[in-house]
C-alpha cells in the first residue's frame, strides 16, 4: 500500500517555479523527450517512460510562466517509501540550469515525508556528483558488495522489434 496514496501532493515553490509529487502533472511526452535524448536513457520508448512515472515516486519541477508544457524537470524515486529509495532520470531544461533549480528540486524531493527514515537511498551518476555530495551521498562504502544486470541496449532492441 502506497502511504501516500490518501495525502495531498507535496508542493514546494519558489518564484515562479514549483516542486510537486503530484502524479496528474507529470508530463509523459516532456520527460520523454527529454530523456529519449539523455545519455542514460537514450531511445527509450514512450511507453517505458509511462509505466515507469505511475510506478514511482516523481517530483516534477514546473515554471509557471512557460507556455505549453510547464515542465522543465524531473526526479525520480523508485522506492517502497519504508527501507530504500533508488533516484534516477533527475533532470532540469538546459536553458533552466544555472539558476539552482536542480539543488533545490533535489532539497524538495529529499525532505518528501515518504522518503524520510530509509536505510539506504541509492544514485547512479556519471557527471552530478557536486550536486548530490551535499545531500549526503557518497562513494559506495562496499562496491565488492554490489552486484548489478545490465543490459545497455534494451531500448536498442525495443524499437526494432
Amino acid at each position: 500500500m502506497n502511504p501516500s496514496s490518501n495525502a495531498a501532493p507535496q508542493v514546494w515553490t519558489r518564484d515562479s517555479f514549483v516542486v510537486t509529487d503530484d502524479p496528474a502533472r507529470i508530463e509523459p511526452a516532456s520527460v520523454h523527450a527529454f530523456l529519449a535524448s539523455s545519455y542514460w536513457a537514450a531511445g527509450i520508448p514512450l511507453e517505458t517512460v509511462q509505466r515507469s512515472l505511475a510506478n514511482s515516486l516523481c517530483c516534477g519541477l514546473y515554471d509557471s510562466r512557460r507556455v505549453g508544457s510547464q515542465q522543465i524537470g524531473l526526479a525520480r524515486m523508485i522506492t517502497d517509501r519504508a527501507t530504500f529509495a533508488y533516484l534516477c532520470d533527475v533532470y532540469v531544461l538546459p536553458e533552466y540550469r544555472g539558476q539552482g533549480l536542480g539543488k533545490w528540486m533535489m532539497q524538495c524531493c529529499m525532505s518528501h515525508p515518504d522518503l524520510q527514515g530509509l536505510r539506504r537511498f541509492n544514485l547512479v551518476t556519471r557527471d552530478a556528483h557536486s550536486l548530490y555530495a551535499p545531500l549526503g551521498f557518497c562513494a559506495v562504502a562496499h562496491p565488492d558488495r554490489y552486484m548489478e544486470k545490465l543490459d545497455p541496449d534494451v531500448y536498442k532492441r525495443a524499437v526494432s522489434a
